[in-house]
């Protein structure tokens, strides 16, 4: 076949794609004790993220006084009165562990309602479908104006509802940069020009990827790009609650008028497709689970309200676990939903996530205020004085964890018969302990010198050293760091003590 093959130039339209072009989701507006929810969540959603960098917390004169902040300067995270510092991160894996193992409980109890309710993507996509409402009206308003063309009203339209969706997604990304710095200040230095190229950098991605998420992709996100509907279909199985349709009572599907005409009796559903016009992904529930389903309920809102204007019974799409759909086929009685809910796996989630939360809690109890690490100089490992002594020096980092300058006491455990001094020290001064004051949240470097002031007494320790030249380390030792006029706690940090070969003999 050539390149002026006329089968290459023939029409290809009726070839089936391999992608379905999208068709446009245009939620019903719909009232019911499932949507009443969804605005609580909402609400209460939004107003912890955008509320959040703004509530004070005083914690004295030397540390920041905004509730929740990642300092990352200072490499601290404030959570009211939790400090978290970068040696302390387990706490924050800790937190995260937690996270996980809650999206395992909830999803096993009951289904997808963190994709339903919580999930950030399913909050600002809810936000924007009510800014569509507003502008454009309800659905089929907005299925009219989908389909008519450019005319002056729908230039006008769309430019009011595309700029509320560019304010509320630069709220959006403007917020988050409040988490990293104190609020009042940036948000002064933001608007004069001052801040951080970073922060108008964050900012801009933030607003971006919420404008296209929120208001385009939508439903895109959730199904196609998100991870997470395909983890969690592994976490359920038949006794989690999921939003079922119970085909048994719906089908065969008719109208109330063709219900009148029909040979034989028809099913519940009446085929008014409320169900399908009131989902945010689009979806026809009663096509079974699919992974579209963010289990919102709304739904069933919809379909309450149809039963009850026909007068017949609500549930027929409800949130329901597989078994007990067997046993109401069956006519048999359901599970109490407590018993649903709290039964072994969910308990097994439950009890690990509460046993790693106690064990955070006790280890926030009981940690120490202060914090001392130290690094010993391996160039060169050691110095030969001129009164015959040795001379090792290391660097020590003494940490104050609370938010108050403190004097700390730093001593020599082992080695006996060995000082130590500083670079503001005269050596004849060498003791073996010094006193330092550390200011308020502050990490303080000292160089230390340890001498060596009993050398033939110590034990050999052999290893190979430079060419051919014999070295030995002796005299595992550790420098142990408390509060003398507080019960600050202490801690301590081994190290070791090199002398050459030979030294004392």
């Amino acid at each position: 076949m050539t390149a002026h093959d006329p089968k290459l130039s023939a029409d290809h339209s009726n070839e089936i794609g391999l992608y379905e072009k999208r068709k446009g989701v245009f939620p019903k507006a719909i009232n019911g004790p499932f949507r009443r929810f969804k605005w609580l969540v909402m609400i209460v959603c939004l107003g912890i993220y955008w509320g959040t960098p703004w509530i004070r917390w005083d914690r004295g004169p030397y540390a920041p006084n905004q509730a929740v902040l990642i300092d990352l300067a200072h490499r601290r995270f404030f959570m009211f009165d939790i400090e978290i510092w970068p040696h302390e991160f387990y706490f924050v894996a800790g937190l995260l562990i937690m996270a996980g193992i809650g999206l395992f409980l909830v999803t096993s109890a009951v289904g997808r309602a963190w994709c339903g309710y919580a999930c950030p993507q399913t909050v600002w996509t809810d936000l924007f479908q009510h800014v569509d409402r507003l502008i454009d009206g309800d659905r089929n308003a907005q299925l009219r104006l989908q389909k008519a063309p450019w005319t002056a009203s729908k230039i006008g339209k769309r430019a009011l509802k595309w700029t509320i969706y560019l304010l509320i997604s630069f709220a959006t990304g403007g917020a988050w940069i409040f988490y990293f710095a104190d609020a009042p200040t940036l948000q002064y230095d933001f608007w004069t020009g001052a801040a951080d190229p970073v922060a108008y950098g964050t900012t801009f991605i933030l607003t971006m990827t919420t404008f296209i998420f929120g208001g385009f992709m939508r439903e895109q996100v959730c199904v196609y790009m998100c991870p997470w509907p395909r983890i969690q279909t592994a976490m359920l199985d038949e006794k989690s609650l999921i939003v079922t349709y119970k085909d048994w009572r719906g089908e065969p599907r008719g109208s109330v008028k063709s219900a009148v005409k029909a040979a034989t009796p028809l099913g519940d559903c009446i085929d008014c497709m409320q169900c399908v016009a009131v989902c945010p992904t689009g979806i026809d529930i009663r096509e079974g689970p699919q992974i579209g389903c963010i289990t919102c309920a709304l739904c069933i809102d919809a379909c309450d309200k149809a039963m009850a204007d026909v007068g017949r019974p609500r549930g027929l799409i409800d949130y329901c676990t597989l078994v007990d759909a067997e046993k109401e086929k069956k006519g048999e009685e359901s599970t109490p939903v407590l018993k649903t809910i709290f039964r072994p796996r969910t308990l097994i989630y439950l009890g690990v996530w509460s046993a790693i939360g106690a064990a955070m809690l006790f280890m926030l109890g009981q940690r120490a205020r202060l914090d001392i690490s130290v690094a010993k100089d391996r160039n060169p490992e050691f110095v030969m004085l001129s009164d015959g002594t040795v001379r090792n020096a290391y660097t020590i980092k003494l940490r104050n964890m609370e938010e108050r300058p403190r004097t700390f006491r730093v001593a020599l455990e082992g080695l006996e018969g060995a000082a130590m001094f500083t670079d503001e020290m005269d050596a004849a001064a060498a003791k073996r302990d010094l006193t330092f004051r550390v200011p308020a949240d502050t990490t303080q470097r000292l160089r230390i010198y340890v001498v060596d002031q009993r050398p033939e007494e110590r034990g050999e320790r052999h290893r190979e050293h430079g060419e051919g030249h014999r070295e030995r380390g002796y005299g595992e030792f550790a420098f142990v760091l408390t509060a003398p006029d507080d019960e600050g706690g202490m801690d301590r940090s081994e190290t070791n003590f090199t002398l050459p070969e030979g030294h004392g003999e």
